[in-house]
């Protein structure tokens, strides 16, 4: 009794500063935090997208090899060969590679594009595993609730652009274009940013046409297709089967339009030689929001269910001058005076002005 009279009186003497709870960020300074990457091929804007993610945890002293460590899954059919390849296949092994990380118990989860993140989700959420993901065009395909919240367990950032705005900004710089044509595989990026054009683009005048390939199909035959149906310009949707093979069909593209002098323009911020004007997200840039987003789940302990899902302010758009002037195409007044010149000599429109 005696005892705890004293320890009562002890405390009472006390600062009550003492009693308060140390701020997260000051806790377990010398613990090493486990993340896990789980996506569904290995493309380069999905590689921009992790660099982007580890450059935010590397700035609030989360460092690959110090204090992090990083465990990277990539699933792959062998596209390259023409391997197998179906939603079936990609299904299994996604739910295969979650089950081996909820035995592994990371801190964190890090899923890039659509496939990982929508598969793989209810297994982490029931194993109570923060989940963070990157490079999903449309977060409500993902299984969010909406473009700014992605539901128990999770959040992000998405590539989600207005599809509007963007097609707005095509018919600026080429007014006369009347039909564009569009190639795109199974992806979930790929589809919805067909669907997303396919709408938008009536209300503006424009017409999309659509062509579906296998992930390991060439695309000449289809291009082929759609220009004698009158596509008066081609679009390059946000589809992983533009970065496979090492960018083939995007480079067959360019050329395609090159060779037949029909404006290329990339609705995605991935590499097509010939395209005349780039519109989206960076993939890079999206993929450090979502450092960001894990960096408060790792460090302040924050739960991923009350951050919002994070996107880029205002899409990159490039203008390749080169391109554009092949097309004896002009920038309009407005635009030009937007546009900054770049180190690989494209001109970048700053819309935020």
């Amino acid at each position: 009794m005696h005892k705890t009279f004293a320890i009562l009186l002890l405390a009472a003497a006390l600062p009550s500063l003492a009693f308060e709870p140390l701020p997260p960020e000051t806790m377990d300074d010398t613990r090493v935090f486990k993340v896990e990457v789980l996506q569904v091929t290995d493309i380069e804007p999905y590689r921009d997208a992790l660099n982007g993610f580890l450059k935010s945890l590397q700035g609030s002293g989360l460092i690959d090899g110090k204090n992090l460590i990083v465990h990277k899954t990539a699933i792959d059919f062998d596209v390259e060969n023409g391997g197998f390849w179906s939603k079936l296949g990609v299904l299994m092994r996604i739910r295969h590679e979650a089950a081996r990380i909820v035995e592994a118990r990371p801190d964190l989860v890090l899923t890039i594009g659509t496939p990982a993140t929508r598969y793989a989700r209810g297994m982490l959420t029931d194993a109570r595993i923060p989940l963070v993901f990157t490079a999903v065009a449309n977060p409500e395909d993902a299984g969010c609730v909406s473009l700014v919240d992605a539901g128990e367990g999770a959040t992000g950032s998405t590539l989600y652009t207005d599809m509007t705005d963007s097609l707005q900004l095509v018919k600026d710089v080429f007014p006369n274009v009347r039909r564009i044509g569009m190639v795109h595989s199974d992806d979930e990026n790929g589809v919805a940013n067909v669907a997303a054009a396919t709408t938008k683009g009536k209300p503006l005048g424009l017409e999309v046409n659509a062509r579906l390939v296998n992930k390991n199909e060439h695309i000449a035959p289809k291009l082929k297709e759609l220009h004698a149906g009158g596509a008066d310009m081609f679009a390059v949707p946000l589809d992983t089967y533009y970065g496979l093979q090492r960018y083939e069909a995007a480079m067959d593209l360019g050329d395609f339009g090159i060779e037949n002098k029909v404006p290329v323009v990339t609705l995605a911020m991935v590499r097509v030689p010939g395209a005349a004007l780039y519109i989206g997200a960076d993939f890079k840039q999206v993929g450090q929001l979502a450092g960001q987003q894990a960096v408060k789940i790792l460090k302040r302990r924050t739960k991923p269910d009350v951050l919002p899902i994070l996107r880029q302010e205002s899409p990159t758009v490039l203008v390749d001058p080169a391109r554009l002037a092949a097309l004896k195409v002009s920038l309009p007044p407005p635009l030009a005076a937007r546009k900054i010149e770049t180190a690989n000599g494209y001109w970048q429109i700053d819309l935020i002005k």
